[in-house]
């Protein structure tokens, strides 16, 4: 053993010098960026996401439905489908089975309206007018067909008829389907980072020309309108209690740093963090091209994955870096209390300020 220690001691003594040089010679990690306020218009928001994300857009929909207007969704099933259960989370909100099936949509529709007479989301009222663009593949065995199908039926007593689109594609696998990634996975594919190529089809365009009408054709947006900004102000007292990233994306054109741009939501999916995948579903899902052109901010918040106590005897199991949809930062998750929504939510009315400088 203790020939043992002195060959490390030793090894130690010949790689020091080499690693000092290294830590004084790589670049300094920049701080993030303060959100900007950008005069955005935040009572006409639109969301979308997939996956988990797709969970977290419906429930931001839904608690936030005075100032959302739309919702656009892969992969994802009814308003409160787990009702606080990983157990539902895993098997009858992905895969429902015989021994596990999905409830009458029903079920839902009577939570959600409990929620709103409660005081805890929006008044049901707000989804007047609203809409909600749907997407399900038919090689996605995550989340199957009538998990979707469940969020169709949920949405159209609620929205205006003809306001909700759903668009099944047989070939497709459970991701985001994109024709902007430089190396995406096949169609049918499952599989990190779960942005699919599927010929010419383009699940951002389609969906954001459903949510916010006939759009300008897409335009290549400069890198540097990317930028990451700090999400800790957002995430209250016990930042690792929320589940969030210390750092998020937003996108806006230039054209977006005077008053009147819309807002955008796009929740990534579980393994699709940045601290996972990088920047490739901010970057490559297809949002911000046409972002570029009509005059849209594009807000990224980033889930973290993370699992042990976060202080306060209170401990969070997200190692996959999912939205919360099922009860893992509190049980107030899909309420306009949860904090994620809240969050997510502060972020929104940071866009809307304008009497703040740019950073």
């Amino acid at each position: 053993m203790m020939r043992t220690n002195t060959k490390v001691a030793s090894l130690l003594r010949r790689v020091a010098p080499y690693i000092a040089a290294l830590l004084l010679t790589s670049p300094a990690i920049a701080p993030a960026e303060v959100l900007p306020a950008l005069g955005a218009d935040i009572q006409s928001v639109t969301v979308s996401g997939v996956s988990s994300g797709g969970y977290m857009a419906v429930q931001f929909h839904i608690a936030h439905s005075s100032t959302v207007d739309g919702a656009g969704v892969l992969a994802a099933g009814p308003y409160e489908c787990a009702a606080g259960s990983t157990w539902n989370a895993l098997t009858r909100c992905m895969s429902p089975s015989l021994w596990n099936p999905l409830p009458p949509v029903e079920v839902f529709l009577q939570r959600t309206l409990r929620r709103a007479q409660a005081g805890e989301i929006d008044p049901l009222d707000g989804l007047a007018g609203d809409r909600a663009w749907i997407f399900s593949g038919g090689h996605d065995e995550t989340v199957r067909w009538p998990v979707v199908d469940s969020l169709n039926r949920f949405y159209r007593p609620l929205l205006p008829f003809g306001q909700t689109l759903l668009v099944t594609r047989p070939d497709a696998g459970h991701a985001m389907i994109s024709t902007e990634e430089p190396q995406p996975n096949a169609c049918a594919s499952s599989k990190p980072p779960f942005i699919n190529r599927c010929g010419d089809f383009d699940a951002a365009g389609e969906m954001l020309a459903h949510l916010l009408g006939s759009l300008a054709p897409k335009r290549e947006p400069p890198t540097e309108r990317v930028r990451p900004f700090d999400q800790r102000p957002f995430l209250g007292k016990n930042v690792a209690a929320s589940g969030m990233a210390d750092e998020g994306y937003v996108f806006f054109p230039e054209s977006c740093e005077s008053d009147g741009c819309r807002v955008h939501v796009a929740f990534h999916g579980c393994r699709q963090t940045t601290r996972q995948i990088g920047l490739r579903f901010v970057e490559n899902a297809g949002y911000i091209e046409w972002a570029q052109s009509n005059r849209l901010i594009v807000l990224f918040p980033q889930i973290v994955p993370r699992y042990g106590w976060t202080g306060s005897l209170s401990w969070i199991f997200n190692p996959l870096g999912c939205w919360d949809w099922w009860g893992y930062t509190d049980s107030e998750y899909a309420t306009r209390r949860g904090r994620q929504i809240k969050a997510v939510q502060a972020m929104i009315e940071r866009l809307g300020k304008s009497d703040a400088p740019m950073q």
